[in-house]
């Protein structure tokens, strides 16, 4: 007798109870490349599935988002970056990326379920749950990253960039970047902080932005300056008829009229948020010739913090640096930064660096703050930003204070993409161009003039012949008469004054280090 052959089960396992076999555990493994595929380019686990129309809907509004992206991150970043100041629109866009990651996790999820095979053992549908539930969190923790960039920035941009601030100085319709060739931002640096009464602004900046090419000039003015005039137009002229005098000469610098000028003439100049930046960009603007649209304030309280959420910064050292110490009351440093290239600093160290000055000028302690500037904004790169945003912008929030209003932000994006690749060039007012103590505010607009003039695309020639030797600074004028300052071009290049210059660090180190507190 010859035993009847048992016909294969239709799944092509051993038998009618479903165990699997060969072509079921195929049918299994490929329905899951189809999965992982289907959530790599969604519509193509659709589409295998057999769902033609729906695959083929998905898939074409997946790749219409990959080229919209592509675009994004290469001729349209202007868009982006305009996009990525507006509050309204990062609002929406966080709620339109929460719709589209939900979206993405129902194509996967249901792609799964149309493409596993029917009679699937439990176990292999455990282990397809656990490839569909990774899928599932690598689709959406990107996504929440993205969308918590979003609201931080939103914040971030609504806690500094405030329309409903008040300004003597920015009228309310202001929009200058339409009608004007430039803008003029006065940038402060605030030496605000524990132990110190209010806040003096030691570093004092106008960034002047050509429009059209993003040409920058910046102009520099010494901490100690004196007599900073007001337009006569201004109510401030008619307190200070003959420039700032607040009773003292040291309280009467150029560094002192932020704190001590609102103190004197709380409502001079009626309402506003900041009425010591007010009197700085009249001030200011006035000494310059230049109308001063707004203003932009770091308080070096928490520029330490800053420099410590970017990684650090790196600068060139030609000379020794001191940590600490005070000239006034005979107090040495502790320590000193060598001279060295490409030294990384840390923010306490970069701190130190930007505010040094025992046995040193005040345009040493400028210089080096510019560079500090100029190292910020080459860490700053994109993958460090992204990667330490939130600490970044927590830190942006503290320390800043502008009256650039959140209605002007779109214009000032367009005009970075324009300084991106743009000369900037720097034109600083040292004892070797005017004496402070005695400036001559009419020379002063001269040369801001000559540096922002049509031939200002190199730096300018000096009004005369320069001296056969390195000018010394001018001694105090005798009999009430102000000194002539020397005739020399004050525009230098940011990168040049910013390098390293082995000559001068090899005689610093043979000089050897000055003392220190403990030596």
């Amino acid at each position: 007798m010859t035993a009847e052959a048992t016909p294969p089960a239709p799944d092509g396992g051993a038998g009618a109870s479903g165990t699997g076999g060969p072509r079921s555990a195929r049918s299994f493994r490929a329905a899951l490349g189809w999965t992982v595929l289907g959530a790599l380019v969604p519509g193509t686990g659709l589409l295998a599935a057999g769902r033609r129309w729906l695959g083929a809907v998905v898939l074409a509004v997946f790749l219409l988002l990959v080229a919209g992206g592509a675009w994004l991150a290469t001729g349209g970043r202007r868009f982006a970056a305009r996009t990525a100041v507006d509050t309204d629109v990062l609002l929406w866009a966080t709620v339109g990326l929460g719709v589209l990651v939900l979206l993405w996790i129902v194509v996967v999820v249901a792609g799964y379920r149309m493409l596993v095979p029917p009679r699937t053992p439990g176990g292999r549908h455990a282990v397809g749950g656990l490839v569909v539930a990774v899928l599932v969190a690598a689709i959406a923790a990107p996504a929440l990253f993205a969308g918590h960039l979003a609201l931080t920035s939103r914040d971030l941009i609504d806690g500094v960039f405030a329309d409903g601030r008040r300004s003597a100085t920015v009228p309310e319709t202001a929009d200058p970047f339409p009608s004007r060739e430039r803008v003029n931002v006065l940038l402060l640096g605030g030496d605000g902080g524990e132990g110190r009464e209010g806040v003096r602004t030691d570093t004092v900046i106008v960034a002047s932005i050509d429009t059209d090419t993003g040409d920058t000039v910046l102009f520099s003015l010494p901490r100690n300056l004196q007599d900073l005039p007001f337009p006569e137009d201004s109510p401030l002229a008619e307190v200070y008829p003959d420039g700032f005098d607040a009773g003292s000469e040291s309280e009467s610098l150029l560094n002192a009229v932020y704190r001590n000028g609102p103190a004197w003439y709380p409502d001079v100049l009626g309402p506003t948020d900041d009425p010591g930046a007010d009197f700085l960009k009249l001030g200011v603007g006035e000494a310059l010739g230049l109308r001063i649209d707004y203003y932009v304030l770091v308080n070096l309280e928490g520029f330490s913090r800053l420099v410590d959420a970017l990684g650090g910064i790196t600068v060139n050292v030609n000379y020794y640096v001191p940590i600490g110490g005070e000239p006034t009351l005979g107090i040495f440093p502790d320590a000193y930064i060598a001279p060295g290239p490409d030294q990384h600093l840390d923010g306490a160290t970069a701190l130190d660096f930007a505010r040094g000055r025992f046995g040193l000028t005040d345009y040493d302690r400028m210089a080096r703050q510019r560079c500090a500037i100029s190292a910020i904004v080459d860490a700053a790169d994109p993958m460090t930003v992204l990667q330490r945003y939130q600490e970044l912008a927590a830190t942006t929030e503290d320390i800043v204070r502008t009256d650039i209003p959140r209605s002007v932000l779109d214009d000032f994006v367009d005009l970075a993409f324009l300084v991106q690749d743009a000369e900037i060039r720097s034109v600083v007012f040292d004892d070797t161009v005017i004496d402070p103590a005695y400036p001559d505010y009419d020379r002063i607009r001269e040369f801001v003039d000559e540096a922002l003039g049509p031939s200002s695309a190199s730096p300018s020639p000096s009004p005369s012949p320069p001296p056969a030797s390195p000018p010394s600074p001018p001694s105090p004028p005798s009999d009430g008469e102000r000194a002539e300052p020397p005739a020399v071009d004050p525009v230098t290049d940011i990168a040049d004054a910013c390098a390293y210059d082995p000559v001068r660090a090899a005689e610093a180190r043979a000089e050897g280090q000055p003392p220190t507190r403990q030596g």
